[in-house]
């Protein structure tokens, strides 16, 4: 409320900047997050990791997602253009490489800012 008593509208807007604005590894994970997730139920859950990233603009998924390929043996759970969401998974090794991989080059070749990798 303002100070006339009227109510306030607000309209929040994102603005797409080059970042990537989460960049999280999950050691080995509770076989249920695989199931809720829908990736791959079949896997050695002792040594596997997940990662997650989210960036903008969202189509930078499309690139994240043929560095980690590249980069080792990690299988691709989630690749959305349009939110800008990518899910990996594999052994915690491999998938925080790719990790590493995809924050070193958007940010020293393509510019981006970056979180900070952080891990559980």
């Amino acid at each position: 409320m303002n100070e006339n008593n009227e109510q306030v509208r607000i309209v929040q807007e994102t603005v797409a900047g080059k970042e990537i604005t989460l960049a999280h590894i999950i050691g080995g994970p509770h076989p249920i997050v695989y199931v809720k997730l829908g990736l791959n139920p079949n896997i050695d859950y002792q040594s596997s990791a997940i990662g997650i990233m989210n960036m903008t603009p969202p189509e930078s998924v499309v690139i994240a997602s043929d560095i980690a390929v590249k980069s080792g043996d990690v299988y691709l759970g989630f690749a959305d253009r349009f939110s800008g969401t990518l899910i990996i998974t594999g052994e915690l090794s491999a998938v925080k490489t790719a990790v590493e991989e995809i924050v070193t080059y958007f940010r020293d070749t393509l510019g981006y800012v970056s979180c900070p990798i952080t891990t559980r």
